[in-house]
């Protein structure tokens, strides 16, 4: 029975980047003793609550476990305080689906060469990628004057070419991933501007 002296966690959300996912909330304050939480999960497919490795644990977040790290299932995860013998009542989530609700960091510039009038990047996506997904990358970039009209070119390639542009000239890119998904795109961070010269010819 939870008791009403023992308050519920708050601001519990889910934090997610890159598909791994956690838990977190703010700590309980109480007087004496220490607070413990316990976390469970259920999905939308089997909507039984389940121990998610976070049971009486003195931490205010919870990583979720392997068996349910899959980015199409629907999630829903529960929290609450614990005193002793006394808890407080369960806080619940709203469904988060992996693939929908994470945050996609900005992709890896893994390479860059310069020719006379052209960069060549080559990229790697923010995450491991599973057979079968779809990315759009997107450079912007602009010579390093007081000008910052950026240009921007899209490919579905991780080996991009930025063409057209003068010798011997300082210019900064970033780039920007676009992750195709089965419940819409997701378009991901973009990279911190990086700079690099052309050749002279």
């Amino acid at each position: 029975e939870p008791s009403p002296h023992l308050p519920a966690p708050e601001d519990v959300e889910i934090y997610s980047f890159n598909f791994h996912s956690l838990l977190r909330w703010s700590p309980v304050p109480v007087e004496t003793g220490s607070v413990l939480y316990t976390v469970h999960y259920k999905t939308g497919a089997f909507p039984v609550w389940n121990e998610m490795n976070c049971t009486r644990i003195p931490q205010t977040q919870c990583g979720f476990p392997l068996e349910i790290q899959k980015r199409r299932w629907t999630i829903f995860l529960r929290v609450r305080a614990e005193l002793g013998q006394v808890t407080s009542g369960w806080v619940h989530t709203g469904p988060f689906v992996a693939e929908r609700d994470t945050t996609l960091g900005p992709p890896k510039v893994k390479r860059v060469n310069a020719s006379s009038d052209s960069l060549f990047l080559s990229v790697t996506p923010p995450f491991t990628p599973e057979p079968g997904d779809v990315f759009q990358y997107r450079v912007f970039y602009w010579e390093n004057t007081t000008s910052t009209t950026e240009k921007k070119e899209e490919a579905h390639k991780t080996l991009f070419q930025i063409g057209k542009l003068k010798e011997s000239t300082l210019y900064c890119f970033s780039v920007q991933v676009e992750f195709e998904g089965a419940f819409g795109d997701l378009l991901g961070e973009r990279s911190a501007p990086e700079c690099h010269r052309t050749a002279i010819s």
